[in-house]
């Protein structure tokens, strides 16, 4: 697994095995999904397919390029896809690629499991995924404002996770988004602030957790730095018998590939 790119101005997020590789989003320039795949020795004709969280620009953007030029099936939930066929970019894209997935229902592609989890955020029908190969299992879980004992669930036994720690709430609350917004984006479909991240983490943490990535932090309300302490903290203050340094954590960057966590 690989964060291309990830950030509250684009997501694209590659998984894969020896035969198999996807991408969770394209919400970067075809060019730049392009020259990150060619960064990991595949190209846009290796995928065998694209997994949409939801339909927001920031996971969505490159789509419309990437599904035109290799003609590679794309994989949303019903409101997803019926969101973005409404958009004036969406149209554009030929409607026999788009394949439904379904919460809590599994898929098989090759030698691949992929299991899409329910997440609360302002978004037609929004999933994270869960994937697997053999025993080992890796998520990409990002835009959730709130978790619960489903969440936790669902993310318990993986070797590695990427999990949003989207903002710093001092940063947010004095910043200079209007409240409406700084609103929404702390609410139940908003997103995971860095301390709720930690809490997250600390109730799916085990001894087979090899790699932890923060990811979707965003620019205007939130650091590396603050993201990586306070996720730390959380994990090392919370009720769960490790602490910090029992994991390798790191943030992944917005605009450059980041270091590949392989099971």
């Amino acid at each position: 697994m690989c964060s291309i790119a990830s950030g509250s101005s684009g997501n694209c997020i590659y998984v894969g095995s020896d035969a198999t590789h996807l991408l969770i989003d394209a919400g970067i320039s075809g060019k730049r999904t392009e020259a990150g795949l060619e960064e990991l020795g595949i190209s846009g004709r290796d995928l065998d397919g694209i997994f949409i969280t939801h339909e927001h620009a920031d996971h969505i953007s490159g789509l419309k390029v990437l599904a035109r030029k290799y003609e590679i099936p794309l994989y949303a939930t019903r409101g997803t896809i019926d969101a973005v066929k409404k958009m004036k970019s969406g149209g554009e894209i030929d409607s026999d690629l788009w394949v439904e997935v379904k919460e809590d229902q599994r898929l098989t592609l090759k030698d691949l499991t992929v299991y899409p989890l329910r997440i609360s955020h302002d978004a037609a029908q929004p999933v994270a995924y869960r994937i697997g190969y053999g025993n080992r299992r890796v998520a990409v879980c990002t835009d959730l404002g709130e978790y619960n004992d489903y969440t936790v669930e669902c993310l318990k036994g993986l070797d590695a996770i990427l999990l949003e720690a989207n903002h710093d709430v001092n940063m947010l609350q004095v910043g200079p988004y209007p409240y409406p917004l700084k609103q929404r984006i702390l609410g139940k479909r908003g997103h995971l602030s860095n301390e709720n991240s930690g809490r997250l983490l600390s109730r799916i943490l085990h001894d087979g957790m090899k790699y932890i990535s923060l990811g979707h932090l965003s620019q205007e309300n939130n650091l590396p730095e603050l993201a990586y302490e306070a996720v730390r903290m959380e994990i090392t203050l919370g009720d769960n018998p490790y602490r910090a340094e029992d994991f390798q954590i790191q943030v992944a960057r917005r605009s450059e590939i980041s270091p590949v966590m392989e099971i």
